[in-house]
């Protein structure tokens, strides 16, 4: 690891509190998410007593050091409300997980504390900042700014294969270099942890720059058009490589249009009832439900994704086989919901972040990790911001940014890429969910007739 990873991740915590200084606090908060997600490296320092600094952990201590300093009411103004319950639930019950597998409490608490920093602080510092149509907006607009900053870099990446983390921070962020490698080319890595990760944010951009457009939110970003950079970021994307992520994008932009033109939300609450059940046909049952699934698939996809599906589908059975023997707060860390030969060889890869929290945390943590995801943005797009209002440029980067986090809610069924920025996402749509929105009404002017003294009414008369 290069010095100038070092210097980005001990100095991210001061370059926090600068741009609290410098600009709004709601758009410090996102700034920072934003530009740490897409540019610092992917290192962990250890530090002793407290979750390691990554990139994120650094941006959750900035943050909250720089509300302490420069606007601690902002904390006081926090009331629990009965949507915050599944990630206090989320958060905490890692505790009963390593105590019911004899792993004792020391173990608990570090995995709270660690669960804390990648889940709590970034909710809390999204229901604090972000529970605001202005907020949303902010979030939205730098997740497309983000994909824009990103454009160039794929692009470098495409042609000249992933080498960018490794030249300026001295080390690859994944090391299976083969696995950037598809379709006879080079799919980005850039700053992030793999390639699925760059494709899911570029979706994200994409998803939220095309309805910010047709909506007439955004015109134009330094002086140049829509026309221009929503066309130019979708190339970008399609490039990323991800047979996934363009399902997603399709299918969130479908999904906008058709509520929007039929002024019901029924097919969002339809599509939370389809996450739900095949969560609870594939953890609880033991009727394989994704193997109908590849056959399905296996006459529309290229041969080598529908492999790699059955591939994850395949390890994921086998992975809920172990999980269900432990199946109310799970096996604890360490890697005992996977399976090892007799010489500790690990012989299952779990893909996607559900089998990994199920296995982990049992059914309670995988409940409560999914109502962290599906439960704000479904009552945003449902109840306090209906389809008739999704073209409004007022309410169109709300339901944008709910959209979003509901494909990475899929996603996260196939793989296993967090991203506190849709955790922040959550914790705002949680707060707007809580309480009416406001919209602020343009003051207009009153002209009234001007009053006249008596002498001057004389005068005129």
């Amino acid at each position: 690891m290069s010095p100038l990873a070092y210097i980005a991740i001990y100095g991210w915590i001061p370059f926090v509190l600068y741009l609290f200084k410098r600009v709004p606090a709601q758009r410090a908060v996102v700034m920072s998410f934003i530009i740490a997600w897409l540019f610092l490296p992917q290192a962990t320092i250890v530090l002793p007593g407290i979750p390691d600094l990554t990139k994120m952990s650094a941006t959750c201590y900035g943050i909250l050091l720089a509300t302490i300093v420069f606007d601690v009411k902002r904390i006081s103004s926090f009331k629990f409300g009965w949507i915050d319950i599944p990630v206090l639930v989320f958060c905490f019950c890692p505790i009963v997980s390593s105590l019911s597998n004899g792993l004792g409490l020391y173990d608990g608490v570090s995995v709270v504390m660690d669960q804390t920093v990648r889940w709590g602080i970034p909710y809390f510092l999204g229901r604090i900042y972000l529970a605001n149509l202005q907020g949303s907006k902010l979030l939205a607009t730098g997740i497309f700014l983000g994909g824009l900053a990103y454009i160039p870099l794929c692009l470098y990446e495409i042609r000249m294969s992933p080498q960018l983390h490794l030249m300026f921070y001295g080390f690859r962020a994944h090391a299976d270099f083969a696995q950037n490698i598809r379709w006879g080319g080079f799919r980005p890595t850039v700053f992030m942890m793999h390639g699925l990760a760059v494709a899911a944010f570029m979706m994200a951009a994409s998803l939220i720059g095309l309805w910010l457009w047709r909506s007439g939110t955004i015109t134009k970003i330094y002086n140049i058009p829509m026309t221009w950079l929503v066309p130019a970021l979708i190339v970008s994307f399609f490039l990323c490589k991800s047979t996934g992520a363009y399902f997603l994008l399709a299918f969130g932009f479908l999904l906008l249009y058709v509520c929007w033109q039929l002024r019901s939300a029924l097919p969002v609450a339809v599509l939370v009832g389809v996450i739900t059940m095949y969560l609870f046909v594939s953890s609880q049952t033991e009727s394989y439900v994704t193997d109908q699934a590849v056959d399905a698939l296996s006459g529309i996809l290229p041969p080598e994704r529908v492999q790699s599906l059955e591939f994850r589908f395949n390890n994921e059975e086998v992975l809920t086989d172990v999980a269900r023997q432990r199946p109310i707060f799970g096996w604890g860390g360490w890697g005992r919901a996977l399976i090892h030969d007799d010489e500790g060889k690990l012989l299952t890869i779990p893909d996607s972040l559900w089998i990994i929290e199920y296995g982990e945390k049992g059914i309670v943590g995988l409940v409560s990790m999914m109502s962290i995801f599906l439960i704000p943005p479904l009552l945003v797009l449902t109840w306090r911001c209906p389809p008739r209002l999704w073209q409004k440029p007022e309410y169109a980067p709300l339901a944008a940014l709910s959209m979003t986090v509901m494909m990475y809610t899929i996603d996260c069924l196939l793989n296993a890429m967090l991203n506190p920025i849709y955790v922040l996402a959550c914790g705002g749509l949680a707060g707007i969910a809580l309480n009416p929105i406001t919209v602020p009404s343009k003051k207009t002017r009153v002209l009234t007739p001007p009053t006249l003294s008596p002498e001057a009414y004389s005068q005129r008369v």
